[in-house]
């Protein structure tokens, strides 16, 4: 099967790609190679399940959260603005909406509607999207071979086959031996807008992991773990310390999964954490619950409030209120602090926080009363933690559950106006094969349609000029 051009890949990147094609060269012969039984499959994991397509931030904001180069992305973004995706999908029917931190969503909230919409505008363009063709084999000449025994040509042909996260939605890393079948170079790659492991968090198994870190996300959790599993921090501090020198501190939102920290800040440091680990180094963190508060003033708020509870009269009542409840009572102090979701973990976590004696129950005045537990709150210490909670981190989840990868094909061999390889004549690259990766929030999608669209435009512009 003879195409004008020949696109490998049908995710964020090789749809778009489909489309500028077609839009530059109406009637061009397109033609996409998926290897799945559905396309674009990774769209809906993106923004848990909502569908992140974008930030509507300018390029000045916009080009802070990529992390490799972004002078290598500009020309692609312009070409193809963030403005740019929201009325391409709003033309198409969909209706979106930009919610915080300017992310782009569909109104519908699904991620289902977003991939829907991209395909259908493709195919009503007479892109030929053809699922369930593996290709095995690219020989001299773009003439691809599929596993099933099809064979296919083109004189132009994109390799948008993306990187190796999510591998169960096709991203197996197929495109990186292609590249260097074509000569070009690849720069490392590693798991990025990951989850990060605390030392005990996960129940150590002893198997040799794929790379150093690398702690599989099936790995069973602690009792520890679990604890905290579920809970959602909001407006705090991390401030991440790598091989002992505090080099980053972040504000905003964590989660924490049975994956291990998450959520947008745990995220966005997750690069440089696996970076250190996979090189030998030490990464630690520590949160800072009330970032907004100094040291000394909260110390004095936990004080006034732990006097408050045991001044109320329900406290006062309680039988044995001094010594028996004393535990109940420091629940309820780290409910005026916390969100209640986080308590049980808190406290797995911090144990020192809450002592034990054992002593007579003095409130009886009995020369041979029994000893009873009591229960003491180091105060000073809770105001400490809730300050400076600390995390030693031992690892990561691998391609397994990260967002993006990092690393790919290096941009250096590859021209930033047009997506074509500097190397072989014809050869366009897009999306997250290339070693492009972004900050979590919309970018890197954005990324893959942007250099996508233009290797499309780019490889039709070659067709049109040549005829």
């Amino acid at each position: 099967m003879i195409s004008d051009i020949l696109i490998i890949g049908g995710g964020a990147a090789g749809l778009m790609a489909a489309y500028g094609a077609t839009k530059t060269l109406p009637g061009a012969r397109i033609t996409i190679l998926e290897k799945m039984p559905r396309p674009g499959r990774k769209i809906l994991f993106t923004g848990k399940g909502r569908c992140n397509f974008t930030n509507a931030k300018p390029w000045n904001e916009f080009s802070k959260h990529i992390r490799t180069n972004p002078n290598f992305v500009k020309p692609a973004f312009f070409n193809f603005t963030p403005d740019n995706m929201i009325d391409f999908l709003e033309r198409s029917g969909l209706e979106t909406i930009v919610e915080r931190g300017d992310r782009a969503f569909p109104y519908s909230h699904r991620a289902s509607d977003v991939l829907d919409t991209i395909v259908e505008t493709v195919l009503r363009q007479g892109v030929t999207l053809l699922t369930e063709r593996e290709v095995e084999e690219i020989r001299p000449g773009f003439e691809v071979r599929c596993s099933n025994g099809e064979t296919f040509g083109a004189p132009k042909l994109i390799i948008a086959t993306g990187g190796l996260s999510y591998p169960m939605t096709g991203s197996t890393g197929d495109g990186y031996k292609w590249a260097e079948f074509f000569g070009h170079k690849l720069i490392s790659c590693f798991p990025s807008l990951t989850a990060m492991v605390p030392r005990g968090y996960k129940v150590p198994d002893g198997s040799e992991p794929q790379m150093k870190g690398h702690i599989n996300r099936e790995t069973p959790m602690t009792g520890a773990g679990e604890a905290l599993k579920g809970a959602k921090l909001k407006n705090i501090s991390l401030t991440v310390t790598y091989d002992g020198s505090v080099t980053e501190t972040e504000f905003g939102d964590i989660d924490f999964t049975d994956g291990g920290i998450e959520g947008p800040i745990g995220f966005q440091v997750s690069r440089k954490c696996v970076k250190t680990l996979m090189n030998g180094g030490k990464v630690a963190f520590s949160l800072d619950l009330k970032p907004g508060v100094p040291i000394e003033e909260l110390t004095e708020r936990v004080k006034a409030l732990w006097n408050e509870i045991k001044n109320d009269p329900r406290t006062r009542q309680a039988k044995d209120g001094r010594g028996i409840n004393g535990k109940e009572m420091y629940r309820i102090l780290l409910g005026k602090l916390m969100p209640w979701d986080l308590i049980p973990g808190f406290q797995t976590w911090n144990p020192d926080i809450l002592e034990t004696s054992m002593r007579k129950n003095e409130s009886r005045f009995r020369r041979n009363a029994p000893q009873r537990r009591f229960y003491d709150v180091n105060l000073e210490l809770l105001a400490k933690t809730l300050k400076n909670w600390k995390f030693d981190i031992i690892g990561f989840v691998g391609y397994e559950r990260c967002v993006i990868t990092a690393g790919g094909v290096s941009t250096d061999e590859v021209v930033a106006k047009t997506m074509e390889s500097k190397l072989r004549e014809g050869l366009y690259f897009c999306g997250e094969i290339l070693d492009m990766d972004c900050d979590t929030g919309g970018y890197n999608l954005q990324c893959a349609f942007s250099t996508g669209l233009l290797a499309g435009e780019s490889a039709a512009k070659a067709i049109s000029h040549n005829e």
